[in-house]
């Protein structure tokens, strides 16, 4: 193990990139040939690149994606979804988030919708962006009993922070009035702050439904859908082709 004065003072400092920065170094026989200056712009890269990770791995546990291996360059786009390969390649840029803009994943059970959402969540966190999911019919349950016991200030204010909020698996039970109101009021908040993902069995054209109340669903898929990118799947179960 290192014994060295500045490795100390590093980690001290917490600057623990630029502390195995120098550690490797000093390893290196070829290391006394570079220049005070080369020295230092090693560390300070270290130093940054680990500050990134970090900062990187803070925000994929705050996103709390249900796949948290899932990544656009694992997408598999010979499976039979009919998934458009340009469409979502241009949606993992990011530019849609950056809008403020929201992405309709639908399609049947098992044709990968909630991996393809986690995965776009996973380089959105890797762009540096606050990710948050939830599933749908959860989430409700939890805004239930925050506003039981108090709590729901401080759950809302994580929900409309996010960059991206992604809400899987949308339906197909109707809405309850209380459900209703709360959702209304993260759609509103969030509505030109921060995108929205929603992933749902059903077509956009039933939503209507689901929510229930004419004035409340107007007002929701209003926000929702019209500055919404569509990605539609179809497909069998992709589930029994991995079994």
């Amino acid at each position: 193990m290192l014994d060295h004065p500045t490795h100390q003072r590093l980690r001290a400092l917490k600057l623990d990139g630029m502390a195995d920065a120098f550690a490797e170094l000093q390893q290196q026989p070829d290391a006394a040939t570079l220049s005070h200056a080369e020295w230092i712009g090693l560390l300070i890269d270290r130093e940054a690149t680990n500050r990134s990770t970090k900062r990187y791995q803070s925000r994929m546990r705050a996103a709390k994606l249900r796949h948290v291996g899932a990544a656009i360059e694992d997408v598999d786009y010979r499976a039979p979804r009919q998934l458009d390969r340009d469409l979502f390649r241009q949606l993992a840029l990011g530019d849609w988030i950056e809008k403020r803009q929201n992405l309709i994943i639908t399609g049947p059970c098992g044709v990968g919708k909630t991996w393809l959402a986690c995965a776009l969540g996973q380089k959105a966190c890797r762009d540096g962006r606050g990710v948050l999911y939830h599933r749908l019919p959860r989430l409700f349950a939890e805004l239930e009993l925050a506003h039981g016991d108090g709590s729901f200030p401080r759950l809302f204010r994580q929900i409309v922070r996010a960059d991206l909020l992604i809400l899987d698996d949308w339906g197909p039970d109707r809405l309850t009035a209380p459900q209703r109101r709360d959702l209304m009021e993260i759609v509103e908040d969030r509505y030109g702050n921060g995108s929205i993902l929603i992933t749902s069995q059903l077509p956009v054209d039933a939503w209507h439904e689901v929510i229930g109340e004419p004035t409340f669903a107007d007002a929701i898929l209003d926000r929702l859908v019209h500055n919404a990118h569509r990605l539609p799947l179809d497909g069998p179960s992709l589930r029994k082709s991995q079994t």
